[in-house]
């Protein structure tokens, strides 16, 4: 066999990621906030995009799609996808980067083939996150998710966190959410008592005293004296100093040390995170009740930006153009118009179907309330509606859905799911967590005690397919102590 250089033909097929393509999948992950801001830059750009000063039509803009009509739509079919990338194959270099080949294949986007997730961020948007301070949410948001919480436990703490301001106090009224949740006033409370032990401590407290408090006892010094004594603060303001020692039952130097002790507390103890600029958050879908139980859902058009290519214009400025470089640049803004107008109608369209898919799935949460939302993951909705997971989550990602019960951002609705081992219907990780807990607390005699590998055992002989890690894990996070620890306790008890 001799070694030496030689020509080669090669065919082969690939998936061809134009620079238009990148700029719709790019447009499909921006907030309401941040598209206003690129079609703003677009049309400052390019002279023949316009604003559509029209009023929209409901029927046109923003159309109404039961949720019994969402899983029936027909995404863009697949003959229009491969003529745009046949178009592309078949121009030229200067053709392809222009969008002049995409323009004349005049074909809807097909989301289901744009598959890979997270590859189209610019460099300077992941230095940006790189080098942007965490907030506070954020910080919150990354211990909520490995709490071990159940699905509704969970649901209404990221609620609670969302009413979290920059000093790190919750300004909501509990029975407010408990209300507008379906659940009861006590459970809002309970997932209350567990986000206040997050870091930093005090967090979530619901005013100055409530805030010493949890930091005092983290460092185990909320004797009766200085609960006395944050009882009291408003003579401290005052610096009566007679009327806190009567108050705590201590004399001077006592007092002073208690007083140094609440020095050294944090009273806004969110304020060594990073600030966002605040905005108001605009739901991009709305959801409302319709006759026969059914949920209509519809676009904001209020955040849709609506542009037009100004043709008179075009038809204008082309015909006074003598150079190619005039030429080229008339039609390479053009080919981008065409492309931003398709984008930003698909961009709605991919969001509604999106946004629909979700309401069927979780028609119960919206009925009945937090309780009864169901194991749903990115799968199930990309299947659905036949587009792939990247899509979905790009579409999720910063939007925001109103319904009968408040506002939620659309990742809320998704939670986690244990395998069904018969092939049933899966069972939601909160059952799951119930049946676990309901096994132990039968427990009556050192004898009775399950071991984490007999509750396995019983779960996967009632259906449930789950591992020996996972129901520790779940114990643990019910704060239950291991089976011999329980047995000890038992035979003390004895």
């Amino acid at each position: 066999m001799s070694l030496g250089p030689r020509l080669e033909l090669r065919q082969g097929q690939g998936l061809v990621i134009t620079p238009q393509l990148q700029q719709a999948i790019k447009l499909l992950q921006l907030s309401n906030i941040e598209l206003e801001a690129f079609v703003e830059a677009e049309l400052e750009r390019n002279p023949l995009l316009q604003r559509d000063a029209a009023e929209p039509e409901r029927d046109e803009d923003a159309p109404r799609v039961d949720r019994s009509e969402a899983a029936s739509d027909e995404m863009p079919d697949g003959a229009a996808a491969a003529d745009m990338d046949a178009a592309q194959e078949d121009a030229s270099p200067g053709e392809r980067d222009s969008g002049e080949a995409a323009q004349e294949a005049g074909g809807a986007i097909d989301w289901s083939r744009a598959g890979k997730g997270g590859g189209f961020e610019s460099e300077d948007d992941f230095e940006g996150r790189l080098s942007r301070e965490q907030t506070l949410g954020e910080h919150l948001h990354d211990q909520l998710a490995v709490a071990g919480l159940a699905d509704a436990e969970r649901a209404v703490a990221a609620v609670l966190i969302d009413a979290v301001d920059d000093g790190g106090y919750l300004r909501a009224d509990l029975a407010e959410i408990a209300e507008r949740l379906g659940c009861g006033l006590g459970f809002v409370e309970d997932v209350l008592t567990v986000l206040q032990g997050f870091e930093p401590t005090g967090v979530m407290a619901r005013d100055v005293r409530e805030c010493l408090s949890l930091q005092l006892r983290d460092r185990d010094r909320l004797d009766p004296a200085m609960e006395a004594l944050l009882a009291n603060l408003d003579l401290l303001a005052r610096r009566d100093m007679a009327g806190l020692r009567k108050a705590c039952g201590v004399d001077d130097e006592d007092l002073r040390d208690m007083i140094g002790e609440l020095k050294a507390l944090t009273p806004r103890p969110g304020a060594a995170f990073g600030g966002e600029p605040t905005h108001a958050v605009s739901p991009d879908v709305y959801v409302r009740e319709g006759p026969g139980g059914l949920w209509h859902v519809e676009l904001n058009s209020d955040t849709l930006p609506r542009v037009l290519i100004d043709q008179r214009y075009h038809a204008k400025v082309s015909g006074g153009a003598r150079t190619e470089a005039d030429k080229a640049f008339l039609s390479d803004c053009m080919a981008s118009a065409g492309w931003l107008v398709r984008s930003l109608d698909q961009r709605a369209r991919t969001i509604l179907k999106v946004a629909s898919e979700i309401v069927r799935q979780q028609d119960g949460f919206l009925a009945y309330g937090v309780q009864h939302l169901r194991p749903l993951n990115l799968k199930t909705v990309a299947d659905a509606i036949g587009m792939h997971e990247s899509t979905v989550s790009r579409v999720t990602s910063n939007k925001y859905i109103a319904t009968p019960r408040g506002l939620f951002e659309l990742k809320f609705f998704f939670t986690s799911s244990i395998a069904n081992s018969d092939g049933g219907e899966a069972h939601s990780a909160e059952s799951v967590r119930h049946r676990i807990r309901q096994l132990i607390d039968t427990e009556r005699s050192d004898s009775e005690v399950h071991s984490d590998d007999t509750i396995v055992e019983i779960l996967k002989e009632a259906g449930v397919d789950i591992a020996r890690r996972t129901v520790a894990k779940y114990r643990e996070a019910m704060k239950i102590p291991s089976s011999v620890e329980r047995r000890r306790c038992l035979r003390a008890n004895v």
